[in-house]
């Protein structure tokens, strides 16, 4: 009966894991076709492109905040809750951010809300996913990853074609329809996984070395690991946010024309897709650590490419390089939580990592905005999104090895802040 059981769990897990790729789709997507929207949006409105992109910056923002309270959350009242507020708040986003009359108006409703709306899914689900699926935990993070590879191919054109056949307004404005009536009933499929509906107690004071230990959030927070895996997704995220965000925008400055940048984009995003299996079988084989070291390495040499490139061909090709490796590295963070602190407090834990990558996304729309306003053009963009790349090549050098963390006291709490 055992058996049978365990069965009928794993197949619903990959029902878990769908729905995650989904919801992970449609956010970040609905999220990330403010790209798309950049130039429309300031030519009809006359608004700046530096103030437009500060939505995006806002979206990063509220997206870490939020992040972090809905992996907290999602540990203590399930994921379903957390997903279907998500759901209802990005849908508000979209909507009111399309009858926006000023910037402000604009960069409040679409930075908030759908910031917000994109923290519920991201953290949540890559938890969910890892706790309901044992043997192929790697594949199940990756696919629900996935979600956000497969947005640039579906969201993106869907946001070009409906912005030139109409304008940017009904296009938002039917993303935000469409977003809502797809993730509100999709929410209502996802349940808690089967061993976290007790929550287990602490292992006693006093366990035999080396016995699995459950760990409070309050504990994980303090470890070296989660400082280094948080400080080396922010520093990721700080250097390819500007060059995806401003794809678009720089392809057409290089005189792509408006529909072969999109194109740009999207093969980029599928390029993410392959890179997120390709990078997560690796990590099976190879480990965690060193596939992240190796993506973030290439990831840096592929932003300063950018500074090269300026024919159709070449941004394609580019795009395959920069889509594997930005997309391979990112469900490699919550592989790491995963194995370090367990399926028990993962909510709050990769909620918090992801907290601090937020914000490093939050920095690259709105530095690639000021940049170009500045300049008129973004070479400056990517010379700086390089430097930070390497940066966070060498802060993941730092990773300890796959062993459980110890929590600092504290003392040596105190030390290191010394």
């Amino acid at each position: 009966m055992q058996a049978i059981q365990a069965k009928q769990d794993d197949k619903y897990g990959w029902v878990v894991v769908a729905v995650g790729a989904l919801m992970t789709c449609v956010a970040f997507g609905s999220m990330f076709s403010l790209a798309v929207f950049l130039q429309p949006i300031s030519e009809t409105m006359g608004w700046s492109r530096g103030g437009v992109s500060a939505a995006a910056t806002l979206n990063f923002i509220f997206m870490a905040i939020a992040g972090f309270v809905w992996g907290w959350v999602s540990d203590r009242h399930g994921t379903r809750i957390v997903v279907l507020i998500g759901s209802v708040l990005l849908g508000i986003g979209l909507i009111g951010a399309s009858q926006a009359t000023t910037l402000l108006q604009f960069q409040i409703v679409f930075g908030v809300f759908v910031g917000s709306a994109a923290g519920a899914f991201y953290a949540p689900m890559m938890a969910a996913a890892s706790a309901w699926i044992e043997q192929n935990r790697s594949l199940a993070v990756s696919l629900v990853s996935a979600g956000m590879g497969v947005a640039p191919l579906t969201i993106a054109p869907f946001a070009r074609w409906l912005t030139t056949a109409y304008d940017w307004r009904f296009a938002m404005l039917t993303i935000g329809i469409g977003a809502a009536a797809l993730l509100i009933p999709a929410s209502l499929l996802v349940r808690r996984a089967p061993q976290l509906a007790t929550p287990a107690s602490l292992t006693p004071a006093g366990a035999a070395p080396g016995a699995a230990r459950q760990w409070t959030p309050a504990q994980a927070l303090r470890t070296p690991q989660f400082l280094i895996l948080a400080f080396t997704h922010f520093a990721c995220c700080a250097a390819h946010s500007g060059p995806i965000f401003h794809m678009v925008s720089y392809a057409m400055v290089c005189g792509i024309a408006p529909m072969a940048a999109v194109s740009v984009y999207s093969l980029a995003g599928v390029s993410g897709l392959g890179g997120r299996l390709l990078l997560g079988a690796a990590a099976d084989k190879l480990g965690a650590k060193p596939v992240l070291i190796a993506g973030l390495f290439v990831q840096a040499l592929a932003i300063a490419t950018y500074l090269a490139v300026g024919q159709l061909g070449e941004f394609y090709a580019l795009s395959v390089v920069f889509g594997l490796a930005y997309g391979g590295v990112m469900p490699l963070y919550a592989i790491l939580v995963r194995e370090y602190f367990g399926a028990q407090v993962m909510g709050s834990v990769f909620g918090g990592v992801a907290a601090l990558a937020s914000l490093g996304m939050a920095l690259g729309p709105v530095a690639g905005g000021w940049v170009f306003d500045a300049f008129q053009g973004y070479s400056w963009l990517h010379l700086g999104s390089f430097a930070i790349g390497l940066g966070a090549a060498l802060i993941a050098l730092t990773f300890p090895s796959a062993e459980k963390p110890t929590a600092m006291s504290d003392g040596e709490m105190q030390r290191a802040a010394a």
